[in-house]
């Protein structure tokens, strides 16, 4: 079958488009999830539990288009308990190439009197951080291991004082062994609340103001999980290390400077 002039001329014409066509499809980028597997303070909370908030319910506000956030962070689970209740798996049949998966732990891990959770720094500890690091390069994603981000506590001088132990360094001595990026939020943290002082950082932290009802815990405040404006402090710790460590493009974070209103935190149904 033969074809005329004005037939190949018009199909020669139309060709140059349905490869820019081609090319802009190819070049649309896939949108990537950034997974979070820690505690309670980096833990998404229910109605019930407001003003109590993770930072990571603030972090997607700090990341570009094409990066969504997935947070597995559950209350009161520590690197161990987290793989032993399966909470893992998920994450690991979702995560893909591109995807990064954020590893916080560590407050829970401490808890020496509870078998269920504790781990030893220069042992337990790394070996079951070794499984987050396994199992995201496995699938072609990249994990990134986050030292805690400190309690609130300062000293008579009004000095903010370290309350981790040697658990930090453990996770630094194995990102390095690993070769996986760290974000190092522990003294970033603690390097903000001496900057607030003890009486600024109350504000962060769980603390009932005058007149308030209170949620979490039983009324108790407390000096580890945090209220909106720590939340959104310590998500914007994290999205600024995520660009320092290169670990993101300065094009992929956004806000990094802007004030962040409280009101824009959602809390789930319970």
């Amino acid at each position: 079958m033969s074809i005329s002039r004005r037939q190949a001329t018009a199909a020669l014409s139309a060709l140059p488009l349905a490869v820019a066509a081609a090319r802009t499809a190819t070049a649309a980028p896939r949108t990537r999830t950034v997974y979070i597997a820690g505690d309670s303070t980096a833990a998404d909370k229910y109605v019930s539990a407001a003003p109590e908030a993770g930072w990571g319910m603030a972090l997607p506000f700090f990341l570009g288009k094409g990066l969504d956030v997935a947070n597995h962070a559950v209350n009161g689970r520590s690197s161990k308990s987290f793989i032993d209740e399966g909470r893992l798996t998920p994450i690991l049949d979702a995560i893909g190439p591109g995807d990064l998966l954020l590893v916080q732990f560590g407050h829970n891990d401490e808890k020496t009197a509870d078998p269920t959770r504790y781990t030893e720094p220069w042992t337990t500890y790394q070996e079951y951080l070794r499984q987050y690091v396994k199992g995201a390069r496995q699938r072609g994603a990249r994990s990134v291991l986050l030292t805690s981000v400190e309690r609130r506590r300062f000293d008579a001088a009004g000095n903010a004082l370290p309350t981790h132990g040697d658990y930090p360094a453990a996770m630094r001595a194995l990102a390095a062994k690993e070769r996986v990026p760290l974000l190092d939020i522990q003294p970033a943290s603690l390097k903000l609340w001496q900057r607030l002082g003890a009486e600024g950082t109350l504000a962060y932290f769980n603390w009932l103001r005058p007149g308030e009802s209170p949620n979490y815990p039983e009324g108790v405040s407390d000096n580890t999980h945090f209220r909106p404006p720590g939340a959104i402090a310590v998500a914007r710790l994290v999205a600024r290390a995520l660009r320092d460590e290169r670990v993101l493009a300065p094009g992929e974070l956004r806000r990094l400077d802007e004030e962040i209103p409280e009101s824009r935190l959602i809390w789930q149904q319970d």
